[in-house]
């Protein structure tokens, strides 16, 4: 198997205020939580926002494993829909210390390219902001981070910028080279 050079960036805000926002896009898209923890639903999201950029890591999880990562307190998923279809997903995972982490975000690929992405990572952003509203047991969010790779799309970067992340970190690894799966095994969109 052949290595690639892969870089990783990570980036971060400190405060809520740091949040920048984007225009809402044009048409019916609507930001909802996704409250009944849905291993189906949470890997269908996963499968087909990543399909194409090498989202691999979670595709071999069992179902009892999804189950046991969406059940953990303050892990949300924020789905965009676009006239009642998913098109995208924002997913956060509380850390220790007030530390919240954007785990995984993107829209599905019929979406890109509609101002979709811009305007939900500005609102998942904020829901980081404010996770212990919804989980008093958790502490005040001090700080919300990400990170995304040269393998991401080739906007990413700039709407992570765009939104008041700021990069704090840079790692350059070898990494295999892997074929993009597809949403679902064996199939790569058009």
């Amino acid at each position: 198997m052949t290595n690639i050079p892969v870089t990783t960036w990570s980036l971060e805000q400190t405060d809520p205020t740091d949040v920048l926002p984007a225009a809402a896009p044009e048409g019916d898209v609507r930001i909802v939580r996704s409250e009944v923890p849905s291993p189906e639903y949470s890997r269908f999201l996963y499968a087909s926002v990543g399909g194409d950029i090498r989202w691999i890591d979670r595709l071999r999880w069992t179902y009892a494993q999804w189950q046991e990562h969406l059940a953990r307190p303050g892990v949300e998923t924020w789905v965009a829909y676009d006239r009642g279809t998913p098109a995208g997903y924002v997913e956060l995972e509380p850390q220790d210390d007030g530390v919240v982490e954007i785990v995984y975000f993107g829209l599905i690929p019929a979406f890109r390219g509609r101002r979709i992405g811009g305007h939900l990572l500005a609102y998942g952003a904020a829901r980081a902001w404010d996770l212990t509203e919804r989980w008093p047991g958790l502490p005040q969010t001090k700080r919300v981070w990400l990170h995304t790779c040269s393998l991401d799309g080739e906007h990413a970067m700039d709407n992570y910028q765009r939104r008041g992340f700021k990069l704090f970190d840079t790692k350059v690894e070898e990494q295999p080279e892997v074929s993009a799966p597809g949403p679902w095994p064996g199939a790569l969109p058009a």
